[in-house]
């Protein structure tokens, strides 16, 4: 089976393509300010950091813009190009936005929080688990090909690579892949079902985001540790808040892109170091493999970086919009996020997609149901399943969402699913394995 060829989009040139995901942007937040009239209406409904991730979805669902596309030569040799957005936010700003949204933490306030973060965070590594297997089982009544398979072209092996990416993230989907052997040419179909499941998965969870107070009166949820960290937060940043000057964003900007240096450069030394000379992380089957990821490291790093700045005088960078730059850093992040949704490439694999919604369906109901019992709040139930289908990339997005002080429960939460990433997606492999073997 041969790659299938993307098609070119109009617009090909990232500065170009960043300049319609700043247009996005500008265009979502000043609409939401608009306090009267249709935009205060659709706003109620809808969302605003919902749109900042829909808009760019659109742009290449309508074939504007494109994470990835083919071009044919005269020959007729394809190349493959890919857009360098995602990878510049997630490398650059994300760390970056993860210094300056820490600058003020409260580890005590955090610590505060109690036990339900990591009930609810656990719950949705389980989900995955079980997911799985169930998944098949009822995809392989209806549709038993779409299961179907033997040795390297078993669906299970590739299915191992989603569990990999949706309980830890790419290092984990990556030490799937090495395990399992699964069929090269086939694992595109695999990518495909993760992007789109997740990336749709993740809307619905901005979508909640704007409804948060509902869902938190039907889940009866206690929320009283989340807004005194919220308050603190918050009255701390007006106790210190001036006016910003030239000199003080070029400090955070030096602060948080020096962090960003220093991440960089400790995390590729210290993963290469650990793979080179630890057995069990060069082993791509080991639960320790994680620690081989040059990008967890980086974020550890970041993060560890913004936490001790918050002990030093660095903190009072928050009076001045620190956090607020990091806002701005991750929401550049949501729309490069939103690239990699092209609606249109839903139908690619009916039968697989199909499949991956009923999986992460599962996911999502035993996370409700959960927090139903133990009365947690929505914020937990999102970051929760958010540090597992998303890791750090997206659950910080979504604790952002809530309020910026909560940007480190995403991240430490998101840094328990690279820990139990390697092991869970084992799990659920080889519970998949078997239910393929019980499928018609």
């Amino acid at each position: 089976m041969t790659e299938k060829l993307l098609p070119e989009p109009f617009v090909t040139d990232d500065t170009i393509v960043f300049g319609l995901l700043a247009l996005s942007l500008g265009f979502v937040f000043y609409t939401s300010s608009i306090k009267t009239g249709f935009w205060k209406k659709f706003y109620s409904i809808v969302p605003g950091v919902l749109m900042c991730y829909l808009l760019p979805s659109l742009l290449a669902s309508f074939g504007i813009i494109a994470e990835e596309w083919h071009t044919i030569d005269e020959f007729g040799n394809a190349t493959k190009h890919s857009s360098r957005l995602y990878y510049m936010a997630s490398r650059y700003l994300l760390p970056a936005a993860l210094v300056l949204m820490t600058l003020s933490i409260d580890l005590k306030a955090i610590a505060n929080l109690g036990s339900k973060a990591l009930i609810m965070f656990f719950t949705g590594t389980v989900g995955i688990i079980i997911g799985g297997p169930i998944a098949i089982l009822l995809v392989s009544i209806l549709s038993p090909e779409t299961v179907a398979g033997n040795d390297f072209d078993a669906i299970w092996r590739g299915l191992s690579t989603i569990a990999g990416s949706w309980i830890g993230g790419s290092a984990n989907q990556a030490a799937m892949l090495e395990v399992f052997k699964y069929n090269g040419d086939a694992y595109t179909k695999m990518v495909l079902v993760d992007i789109v499941v997740a990336n749709v998965w993740m809307a619905i969870i901005l979508f909640g985001a704007g409804k948060t107070k509902k869902i938190d009166a039907w889940l009866k949820a206690d929320t009283s540790a989340i807004e005194i960290l919220k308050t603190k937060v918050t009255e701390f940043t007006e106790r210190i808040s001036r006016i910003p000057t030239t000199k003080d964003y070029m400090v955070m900007l030096g602060l948080a892109f020096t962090a960003v240096g220093i991440a960089h450069f400790s995390g590729n030394h210290l993963s290469s170091f650990l793979q080179q000379n630890i057995a069990a992380v060069a082993d791509k089957s080991n639960f320790l493999s994680f620690l081989g990821s040059s990008f967890f490291w980086m974020v550890v790093i970041a993060t560890l970086f913004g936490v001790a700045s918050s002990f030093t005088k660095a903190k009072n960078y928050e009076g001045a919009g620190a956090s607020k730059i990091g806002g701005m850093f991750i929401y550049i992040l949501v729309a490069t996020i939103g690239i990699k949704m092209d609606l249109t490439r839903t139908f690619e694999t009916p039968g697989l997609i199909l499949l991956g919604f009923i999986w992460i369906v599962i996911h999502a109901g035993l996370l409700i149901l959960v927090a139903k019992l133990i009365k947690a709040p929505y914020f937990f139930l999102a970051v929760g399943s958010q540090a597992n289908v998303g890791g750090a990339a997206s659950a910080p997005v979504v604790a952002a969402e809530f309020h910026s002080s909560l940007t480190s429960v995403g991240v430490l939460l998101a840094v328990f699913g690279y820990v139990v990433g390697t092991g869970g997606a084992l799990f659920c492999a080889y519970l998949m394995e078997v239910a393929s073997n019980l499928s018609p």
